[in-house]
């Protein structure tokens, strides 16, 4: 029987919940301090987060409005909405999603491989690290970031780079996502996906299919998970039995 090796986590949305209470009013509010008039309603938002990477984002909004957005004001705005982060962080706003803390704990002590595989920034990554220094500490072996790979996801790019650099076979891994673009760049690289579903992204319905487990969290014991497809799951928590468990299904 083939062992859990490696565990290739997401960030926004599936470790935490950074989108709305966190990405979201940081972009707003370097908009405000470079001199833009745009803002991001929860609504906007949840629509351009189809698009995978801040940069892209602001790109992507810039063209839809006919606007254009030069590298100099795009790092401007970079350095500006990466402040404003931090600030939001350190405000305490932004927590692990259920589940999270308890399952990353199980992982670190049976010494399974665990890495951030993510379209944000790395400094992004780090800021929110660094705000849950006393749960996430030692914890992830390493970590593939919007600055690590030319191609996002979707692409497989970034969990083709993940495999590399964590030596894992990929019949050995699984990815825990929470988005359309995760999903099919995880399924893109061969590995296996369990999905917890973000509320705004609304193509996910169609695509989920291609998930091979998908649940609303991971799971407390005063908060069980609810298994919308993949094996049965015991007491509602998901564990690394669990996630064994799902390597026995075929890839596809």
């Amino acid at each position: 029987m083939t062992c859990l090796q490696a565990v290739f986590w997401d960030v926004d949305g599936t470790l935490a919940d950074t989108e709305l209470k966190g990405h979201r009013p940081a972009f707003n509010r370097a908009f405000a301090d470079c001199g833009l008039t745009w803002n991001w309603d929860e609504e906007l938002y949840a629509e351009l987060l189809s698009i995978p990477g801040g940069r892209q984002r602001i790109r992507h909004y810039a063209e839809r409005l006919g606007q254009s957005v030069d590298s100099e004001l795009l790092a401007r705005l970079r350095h500006a909405k990466q402040q404003h982060y931090l600030d939001v962080l350190a405000s305490g706003a932004v927590a692990l999603r259920p589940g999270v803390r308890r399952l990353l704990e199980e992982l670190h002590s049976v010494d399974v491989q665990q890495w951030i595989v993510t379209s944000s920034g790395r400094s992004s990554v780090q800021a929110l690290l660094q705000s849950m220094s006393g749960e996430l500490t030692g914890v992830f072996q390493g970590m593939v970031t919007a600055d690590d790979v030319q191609q996002h996801k979707p692409h497989p790019d970034p969990y083709l780079l993940a495999l590399d650099l964590s030596g894992a076979n990929s019949e050995a891994v699984v990815v825990l996502e929470d988005s359309t673009p995760g999903l099919k760049a995880a399924r893109a690289a061969g590995l296996r996906c369990l999905l917890t579903p973000s509320p705004w992204d609304t193509e996910l319905e169609r695509c989920q299919h291609q998930a091979h487990a998908v649940v609303d969290q991971l799971g407390e014991d005063v908060q069980p998970a609810s298994i919308f497809k993949g094996p049965p799951c015991a007491q509602g928590l998901i564990t690394l039995e669990y996630l064994q468990l799902l390597l026995s299904s075929p890839l596809r």
